[in-house]
């Protein structure tokens, strides 16, 4: 919670940059309704695309990959699944898309965000449920040393953190502190500085964020990725945050 701790003591500064860009996005959603009224099949094909994009991005940066000749076949398909990889790439994909379908009706909350991760992670072990032990991410050397390359909020006070979170990205919207797309953006931090599953953090994430759109409420963000980032991308952006 120490992004939104910053913001709630003041130091909420947006770089001109930044707020240049958040004007050109409130600008293109002005247009987003005209452009589906012209093309729906088109924006539906470009959504189908975002969330098979997303579903296999996100899951990359846990090291969960398919055979690039069945992606088809389990982002679409019903037919058996062949590994666990497979299970949690189409378990991903079946998250985005609920939310997708109704997300207008699921709001924030601890609840809400262990449905999403278990959902994600096709139920698999511990999925939907928050670590009980503590999770340092640790980097080993080819010479066989490690050393503890982020240390996130322990597993005794991760339900604590967790139902924090919940409540200052709230009482950010309410109070209007900063730009939800800012607000967005240090929830997923925090998120991850609490890792509040054993695995899957990322995934749970990407399907666990807010809305700025509707404050208090579920958002996917299935983006069009030109850079994907790997795990350890993913890891040194932890440590330097």
């Amino acid at each position: 919670m120490q992004t939104f701790r910053r913001f709630e003591s003041g130091h909420s500064d947006v770089p001109a940059a930044i707020a240049w860009y958040i004007a050109e996005l409130e600008e293109a959603r002005e247009k987003q309704e005209l452009i589906r009224l012209q093309s729906p099949r088109t924006l539906e094909a470009l959504r189908e695309h975002a969330l098979n994009e997303s579903a296999l991005s996100s899951n990359r940066i846990e090291g969960v990959t398919v055979d690039p000749a069945r992606m088809e076949t389990v982002l679409f398909e019903k037919s058996q699944l062949r590994d666990q990889n497979e299970e949690e790439v189409r378990g991903y994909r079946k998250a985005l898309e609920r939310i997708h379908q109704g997300h207008a009706n699921e709001h924030i909350s601890i609840g809400t965000i262990q449905e999403l991760h278990r959902v994600a992670r096709a139920g698999l072990g511990d999925a939907g449920t928050f670590k009980t032990r503590d999770s340092d991410i640790i980097e080993r050397y080819a010479d066989g040393s490690v050393r503890v390359r982020f240390r996130p909020v322990s597993a005794v006070e991760t339900p604590k953190f967790s139902q924090g979170l919940v409540e200052v990205w709230n009482r950010c919207l309410e109070e209007k502190r900063v730009h939800p797309l800012i607000a967005l953006g240090a929830f997923s931090l925090d998120f991850l500085c609490i890792h509040p599953f054993r695995d899957g953090e990322w995934p749970g994430v990407a399907t666990a964020s807010p809305s700025p759109e509707l404050p208090g409420r579920v958002w996917s963000r299935p983006v069009y990725q030109s850079r994907s980032l790997d795990r350890e991308q993913h890891r040194t952006l932890l440590r330097d945050a």
